[in-house]
């Protein structure tokens, strides 16, 4: 089941990357089909990544994990995480971020965000990371 739930959480987030308002809908399906917390953590990254863009350092971003340092939290319509990262350019930062959610968790009220320190490549690998 966890490979399964991996995969349409792959699936989703490539979608969101190259997402077209055509394809909106279909991405919105695929977020129905994951549970709860998977879900409202999918929908903060796919607004996030967005805005973290906006950060000159990490203006390429194109991955976001949200429990690589410590794990993430979810309560309350709110996802939070002082131990993300985010990759840009084939490097990864430390990434903290808090994002609120609607009642339905399928769309994202608002993400604020910081980014940190580049994760020296050295331990990516333990970190489950990669280029």
């Amino acid at each position: 089941m966890r490979i399964t739930s991996t995969l349409v959480t792959m699936a989703v987030i490539s979608a969101s990357l190259f997402a077209t308002p055509a394809s909106a809908a279909s991405l919105e399906d695929s977020f129905e089909k994951l549970p709860d917390e998977e879900r409202a953590r999918q929908v903060c990254i796919v607004l996030g990544i967005d805005k973290i863009r906006k950060d000159k350092r990490v203006a390429k971003a194109d991955r976001v994990k949200t429990s690589i340092f410590s794990q993430a939290t979810f309560a309350n319509n709110t996802v939070s995480t002082k131990g993300g990262a985010v990759r840009s350019n084939q490097q990864w930062y430390h990434l903290s971020f808090t994002c609120h959610l609607d009642s339905d968790l399928k769309h994202a009220k608002d993400f604020t965000f910081e980014v940190g320190d580049n994760v020296p490549e050295a331990d990516w690998e333990d970190l489950g990371l990669w280029k």
